[in-house]
Parts: structure tokens; C-alpha cells; sequence
């Protein structure tokens, strides 16, 4: 797997985001030859100092993915295309749905038709999300699951699956579908509000607030840690004939929302978390208790995550103890992000 990257020309779209740059940053490590495609869309997460120590050693286009027929030769050219590009709010696609099916869906057709043209039968591997379940009927989750998605997020994620999917069944690209849990690491945002109940734990950190839980917090996730996440990435991309089509990536154990509030707070030094209600808005589009049914991605991909949640825990604190003054910067900020949010949402 490490090899077969060495000279590849690779595409990485939401490059400058979480998952996305510490993607790039591996591929470049393995000798890949790397263009970041991310327009810096407000409340996606694309931030430039993700990729500060790679900078130049990439290409980087700052433009929409639906707008890549702008540059068909690097698409031609393309041998891997890993396709993270979009929002993952769940809030922001229920207050701004219109928003989310042009970032999320929209921009997506738009981009595979420019792939399938440009680079027909090329590897894609899209990001998706584990939302598109919507409540488990049962866990842990399989990929056999019904696709039942409480927002439109969840919607607008499995339409472009589907897009992928149909494009790959009629022979014009080569996808294959990722469906994440609740990913964390090194680069996670914590400057956009609305992306996840860690993001949110590890902004209150940074802030001195304390970390909440909302309810009892018994409900069940499977935080997965971000360097898993990319070895999934890298060897669906390098796979040569994938078995499947869709697999789940989560992480190695189940755990409460408490506990997981829990080491993280004993991790940082912090205070106990404090619990809350359940604000109304949210409560209308959770899902409950998740956990990843992950046989399939260890059985054909020989892919399982290496890294416990309190390792994981330990390394992001680290990271974040290293960039300190940025990450507290960020993490104030959160306000205005959302501010930009809501603008950009309303111009027609």
C-alpha cells in the first residue's frame, strides 16, 4: 500500500479541512504527487495552516469542485481522486437546506461528470457519513443497514453516494463509498460551530468552559481517531478490484457520550463534564446510540483501527498543546464562522 503511492498523482478535494489535510500530508510522505483542491467555503472547515508544512510540496486550487472542468488537464491526469469535499453540519443543513444540497449534492454531479469525462474509470473514493443510517435499527451498524437519514445532510450525503455508485455501475469511474463515524485528531476544527459533538468537547477545552453532555450521555458512539481513518483512505485508493462498494470506518470500541467527556476532561486536567437538556432542535435529529459493524472493511480490506480512544485523546492534546495560541484563536472565533454561515447562506 505504502509503495503503490510513490509518484501517483493524487487529487485530494477538501484538502484544507480535517480529514482532507491529514490525508495529504500522508500521501505526500509517500512520495504521491499532490494537488488540494478547496474553495474555503465558511463553516467547512478549510483552513490553510492544516497544510503549512507540506505547502510547498503541493499544488493547491482554491476553487469549487463543481467548477474543476476549469482544469481538465490536472483532472486527465489524475490516477486517485479522494473526494472529501462538502459540509458535515447536521444543524447548519436543517437551518440551511438549500445551502447543503448545493455544497453536499449539487457540486458533486457537477464534479464527477468533469471526472468521468476527463479521467473516465478513475479511482474515486468519496467521504461519507454514517448518518445516512439515520436511527440503527440495530447495532453494531452494517452496511446492510436501511438508509433511513433524519436530515438533510444525511439526505444530500446519500445522494452523492449515489451518484458515485451509478457512475461506477455504468463503467465511468471507479468509486468507492467511505461511510465515517465520528472521526478526531491532530487538525480537527474547532473554529466551525455545528460539527460534531467533539469538535464542540475540544472547543470548550481551548475556551476554559466546561465540556457538556446533554441529557445522561448514555448514548453509544465509536469515536474513530484520524490516522485510522487515512490508512482506510489509502487502501481503498490503492485496492485493485474492490469487493465492495461501500464500507464503514469507525473506531475500535463503543463508548458512552459520558465516557468519552469523561477522558477526555481526565486527559486534559480539565473539570468533571456538567450536564444539560437537550436542546429541541438537536434532539429532532439525533440518532441515538451508533456503533460501526467494521467486518467487512477487516475482511477485504485488511483494515481495522489501531489507535484507542484514550491514545487518540492524548495525541489530539498534544497537537493542540503545540499549536496553542492558533487553536485558542480558532476556537474564539467559532461566533464569527457561523456568522459567515448564516451570511453566505442568504445570498442568493
Amino acid at each position: 500500500m505504502y509503495s503503490y503511492y510513490r509518484g501517483k498523482r493524487v487529487i485530494v478535494t477538501g484538502g484544507l479541512g480535517f480529514i482532507g489535510s491529514n490525508l495529504a500530508i500522508r500521501l505526500v510522505e509517500l512520495g504521491g504527487r499532490v494537488t488540494v483542491v478547496d474553495p474555503r467555503v465558511p463553516g467547512c472547515g478549510g483552513d490553510p495552516d492544516n497544510l503549512s508544512e507540506i505547502a510547498g510540496q503541493i499544488r493547491l486550487l482554491e476553487c469549487d469542485i463543481g467548477d474543476m472542468g476549469r482544469f481538465r488537464s490536472i483532472l486527465s491526469g489524475a490516477e486517485v481522486i479522494f473526494n472529501l469535499a462538502g459540509d458535515v453540519s447536521h444543524v447548519h443543513s436543517m437551518e440551511f437546506p438549500e445551502r447543503d444540497m448545493k455544497i453536499n449534492t449539487l457540486a458533486h454531479l457537477k464534479f464527477l461528470q468533469q471526472c468521468s469525462s476527463a479521467a473516465p474509470g478513475v479511482r474515486v473514493v468519496y467521504a461519507s457519513t454514517r448518518q445516512v443510517y439515520g436511527a440503527p435499527e440495530r447495532l453494531p451498524v452494517s452496511e446492510a443497514h436501511p438508509v433511513a437519514p433524519v436530515d438533510f445532510n444525511g439526505v444530500h450525503k446519500h445522494a452523492a453516494e449515489d451518484y458515485h455508485l451509478m457512475l461506477t455501475r455504468i463503467g465511468w469511474l471507479d468509486a468507492v463509498v467511505l461511510r465515517l463515524s465520528n472521526v478526531y485528531g491532530p487538525r480537527l476544527s474547532v473554529s466551525t460551530p455545528c460539527q460534531g459533538f467533539l469538535g464542540a468537547f475540544f472547543r470548550k477545552l481551548l475556551r476554559g468552559e466546561p465540556i457538556e453532555i446533554y441529557g445522561e450521555g448514555r448514548q453509544v458512539r465509536d469515536p474513530v481517531y484520524v490516522d485510522d481513518v487515512v490508512q482506510a483512505f489509502l487502501a481503498v485508493g490503492s485496492v485493485r478490484r474492490p469487493l465492495s462498494r461501500v464500507y464503514n470506518i469507525g473506531g475500535p470500541s463503543a463508548l458512552t457520550i459520558r465516557e468519552i467527556a469523561r477522558v477526555i476532561c481526565e486527559s486534559a486536567g480539565a473539570g468533571p463534564p456538567v450536564e444539560r437538556l437537550f436542546p429541541q432542535e438537536l434532539k429532532a435529529i439525533d440518532i441515538g446510540s451508533y456503533s460501526s459493524d467494521l467486518s467487512l472493511a477487516r475482511r477485504e480490506l485488511n483494515w481495522w483501527p489501531q489507535i484507542d480512544f484514550s491514545g487518540g485523546v492524548q495525541s489530539t492534546l498534544r497537537y493542540l498543546g503545540a499549536h496553542w495560541t492558533r487553536c485558542v484563536d480558532q476556537a474564539r472565533s467559532g461566533v464569527c464562522v457561523l456568522a459567515e454561515v448564516e451570511k453566505a447562506a442568504a445570498a442568493p
